[in-house]
């Protein structure tokens, strides 16, 4: 049963709840305000790594988005085709590809942090200065705890996949869950239906 002592009344205002709706406001004005840019979260996030984390690899960059190999090459690509980062190889036990970057990368940065403020004061505006310093300082407490015990991140399901898993459902005879929304397997009477005569026969002589 919901402890309403725990915090709102209600317990479709639970934190949890709470967080992932400013959570995805706060994704929307950012996505709106990079678009402006003709940049995303997840150039942002790459700059980001650069320069807070120092040169990476180029697989070790494109792991920590997240996106698919495909998606995070085409991000770098922009990066680097902007001149916003840089690359160069290194033979260390083999010849690899260090990503790091430039100046115009670290400018860029600055105005995309700027972007990002706008937001936040465009969010908390309903808030004093006190109080946005102590939202910040309890979710800086949230963001550790869940650190130290990671979820892993699923990767986003491709039109593809899910057809995939459609076919391989049928071919199997299972029924997969977006069938069942588009009513595959979902209907008693359907399946009666195209049940093979000799079956339907045989089920009302076993009856008798």
């Amino acid at each position: 049963m919901y402890d309403g002592r725990k915090g709102s009344s209600s317990p479709f205002e639970q934190t949890v709840h709470l967080l992932a709706a400013a959570s995805a406001a706060a994704e929307a004005r950012l996505a709106e305000r990079l678009a402006g840019r003709d940049t995303t979260r997840d150039h942002l996030s790459a700059l980001e790594a650069l320069a807070r984390l120092g040169p990476h690899a180029r697989p070790d960059l494109a792991a920590r988005l997240p996106l698919g190999p495909t998606a995070a090459a085409r991000v770098i690509g922009d990066l680097l085709a902007a001149g916003l980062v840089q690359s160069f190889f290194v033979q260390i036990g083999g010849r690899h590809e260090v990503m790091t970057i430039t100046a115009a990368g670290q400018e860029a940065l600055e105005r995309l942090h700027d972007d990002v403020s706008s937001v936040q004061d465009d969010l908390l505006s309903a808030l004093t200065r006190g109080e946005r310093s102590q939202l910040n300082a309890l979710l800086r407490r949230v963001c550790a705890t869940s650190a130290r015990d990671p979820r892993p991140v699923p990767a986003p399901r491709r039109p593809s996949d899910r057809r995939t898993e459609r076919e391989r459902g049928r071919r199997t005879g299972r029924t997969t869950q977006q069938d069942i929304g588009n009513g595959a397997g979902g209907n008693p009477g359907e399946a009666a239906a195209t049940e093979p005569d000799g079956a339907a026969a045989g089920g009302g002589q076993s009856g008798a």
